[in-house]
């Protein structure tokens, strides 16, 4: 079912998801992120959030196609969709900065956490994907952070090529990503320095930035669960169900 960590050292503190399949999000591990921040969120003694996931291959392949298949109704594809509303609006809401260490590839999901974050380190190696289309669906839920970070057409330029890989050079030029390194510990050195300087500035400041940063983003509460709706209806179409199988095969 995959795990969730929090690791906390003095007023940073590391968010740490892990699934076998390749970092990939059940509906339960959603919750637990979801959870997981919205306690960080309380917490006056942390000022940064790390968000990170375990070993060194793809960051995050979002949704988990088993659970996907196993969606037998609009009710459960909703709820499923509705897990990375959650994930993003706690994200949003959170009073903390949170940093994203994207240290390998990213898809769907993955592309929507990453774009959530309010600034992001990544490595040559974190390409990014929007898959959804090519089986049927569509990143509804998580277009809004996405368009939000790089903009509309570049977004739909994405989703669109639903098999074609993006640069970690691409996406730093759309804004995306906020620093690339060559390598996991180059990234991790610039990631250890970078947070432990931001950790020091005024937290009521920092608080009031993120605040700006997300200045108009209030009717998320009730977007996204509309596109999670789109997304629990589209699901359940033959077209997906032998999409996800072809994909999963």
């Amino acid at each position: 079912m995959g795990t969730i960590e929090t690791i906390i050292n003095g007023n940073i503190a590391t968010l740490l998801f892990f699934h076998p399949s390749s970092n990939s999000f059940p509906s339960t591990l959603l919750q637990q992120l979801t959870d997981e921040i919205n306690t960080l969120s309380k917490n006056d003694s942390v000022s940064i959030i790390i968000l990170k996931s375990a070993g060194t291959g793809a960051f995050c392949a979002g949704a988990s196609f088993d659970e996907l298949l196993s969606v037998s109704n609009y009710e459960e594809g909703s709820r499923f969709f509705s897990g990375f509303a959650n994930v993003i609006n706690a994200m949003r809401k959170c009073p903390k900065l949170i940093i994203g260490r994207i240290h390998g590839k990213a898809v769907g999901g993955g592309v929507g956490l990453a774009s959530a974050c309010d600034y992001s380190f990544a490595t040559t190696k974190s390409e990014i994907k929007l898959s959804e289309i090519a089986i049927g669906i569509g990143p509804f839920v998580i277009e809004p952070a996405v368009s939000r970070k790089i903009g509309k057409m570049a977004m739909s330029e994405m989703t669109l090529n639903p098999t074609a890989w993006k640069t970690s050079k691409w996406a730093f030029e759309k804004g995306l990503f906020s620093e690339v390194f060559e390598t996991i510990e180059d990234l991790d050195i610039r990631l250890e320095e970078y947070t432990k300087e931001l950790s020091s500035y005024n937290p009521d400041a920092l608080l009031e930035m993120k605040k700006v940063l997300w200045e108009g983003t209030s009717h998320w509460d009730s977007l996204l669960y509309e596109r999670a709706a789109i997304s629990g209806r589209l699901v359940l179409s033959d077209f997906t169900k032998n999409a996800l199988e072809k994909f999963k095969k």
